[in-house]
């Protein structure tokens, strides 16, 4: 059973009827919070252009020691650059630029009913996930200044295809794809957010604090298992 309705909106957002969603919301549905990722954040750690760029920094290096250490002068490092550090811009240029398009193009938005994700670069594909189909859902932490992912478990028997997710889902779920608003400056405000409308939607008590999903360190450590995650507020009756 299909989780969501999912409207394909082509890539001209200047068409919508409201910002970020497929269609204006009902007269009784309000937006609790909109906003969208930190393109510098989706380019640190869903392009990974940082990790790129310390690769190339460190071969360069690595060329350069190998010329030296044979005899050879600047003129022989430089000449042994001339095609890896044009590589190595272009390269890092490629990462940060999708990650800018990932993030103008990308719009969440959380309501009193449910939770919208508007994504895609080329092809734009609008995700409503009404808040009966949220199971749980938990914040990422992937920093000490408080920026992060906000993760959904979708019910059982409800699935999003890892594909049509991406980026916008935790890393290394797949076999379960748990959508995600990923590259979130202010992650646990929005995860609070979250929380409340969640709880008022099921009729749930509110938890006391948003509950944690393993962190970014632990879940590299843990090759992706759900290890850590934890409900919004307990499953509704």
């Amino acid at each position: 059973m299909k989780a969501v309705h999912r409207h394909s909106l082509g890539h001209e957002h200047e068409f919508e009827p409201q910002h970020g969603l497929p269609e204006a919301l009902p007269a009784d549905e309000k937006i609790l919070w909109q906003g969208a990722p930190d393109w510098r954040l989706v380019a640190v750690e869903i392009f990974h252009a940082r990790k790129l760029a310390i690769y190339f920094a460190l071969m360069l290096t690595l060329r350069a020691g190998f010329v030296l250490a044979e005899g050879g002068g600047m003129a022989e490092v430089l000449s042994g650059w001339a095609w890896l550090a044009p590589l190595a811009v272009v390269a890092v240029g490629i990462m940060v630029a999708l990650a800018r398009l990932s993030a103008q193009t990308t719009a969440y938005t959380v309501t009193d009913r449910r939770v919208v994700l508007r994504i895609g670069i080329v092809l734009t594909v609008t995700f409503n996930i009404p808040y009966r189909r949220i199971e749980a859902a938990g914040v990422m932490r992937r920093g000490k200044d408080g920026h992060g992912d906000l993760v959904l478990t979708l019910s059982p028997g409800d699935r999003i295809p890892i594909l049509q997710l991406w980026p916008h889902a935790r890393p290394w779920q797949v076999t379960r794809p748990q959508p995600a608003l990923r590259g979130l400056r202010n992650a646990a405000e929005v995860g609070r957010v979250l929380t409340q409308a969640w709880s008022a939607a099921r009729g749930v008590p509110v938890p006391v604090r948003m509950p944690a999903v393993a962190s970014a360190h632990d879940e590299q450590a843990s090759n992706g298992s759900a290890h850590g995650n934890a409900h919004v507020a307990g499953h509704a009756a």
